[in-house]
């Protein structure tokens, strides 16, 4: 990978921390203060509310922390590593628990009979686009595997 393009990834990383981490502290809370406000009949979802998006923002924080750390393993060579896993197995863990939380909120809010088509459309297009990111995240780790499988077969060798 060539080192301009790490730099440029490392920068736009750094830029949606600071998006998420302005949208835990600011938006959130007030989206969700609002919509208290405009609909009284689930205002008892607000704090809860709160909890699972910020928990939600924050694994995507995790995820976006390993791919520094995994760019930064390609940067110096490193990246057919058995440390190269850990960071994979981070997101993968991340991963189901954003789609476990989505599953969650979403029974909350059918239970609490405020759910609606557009809702419930957005609920199935996260649980599986984390699911399908979840599969393909398994592939890409057995690729990973066999290429450092490669990778000391070739040291063996030589």
């Amino acid at each position: 990978m060539h080192p301009r393009v790490s730099r440029v990834l490392k920068a736009l990383i750094i830029v949606l921390l600071g998006l998420l981490l302005a949208s835990q502290t600011l938006v959130i809370p007030e989206v969700a203060r609002i919509t208290a406000i405009r609909n009284p009949d689930v205002a008892q979802l607000e704090i809860p509310g709160i909890i699972g998006a910020v928990v939600f923002i924050g694994l995507i924080e995790v995820t976006l922390v390993c791919i520094w750390f995994l760019l930064s393993l390609v940067q110096e060579g490193r990246i057919f590593r058995v440390e190269a896993f850990r960071y994979v197995d981070i997101i993968l863990g991340a991963l189901t628990a954003a789609g476990a939380i989505i599953l969650v909120s979403y029974i909350v809010i059918v239970a609490s009979r405020a759910v609606s088509l557009s809702l419930s459309l957005l609920a199935v297009l996260g649980i599986v686009v984390s699911a399908a990111l979840a599969l393909l995240l398994v592939v890409l780790r057995g690729l990973l595997r066999k290429a450092l499988e490669l990778e000391q077969d070739m040291s063996e060798v030589v």
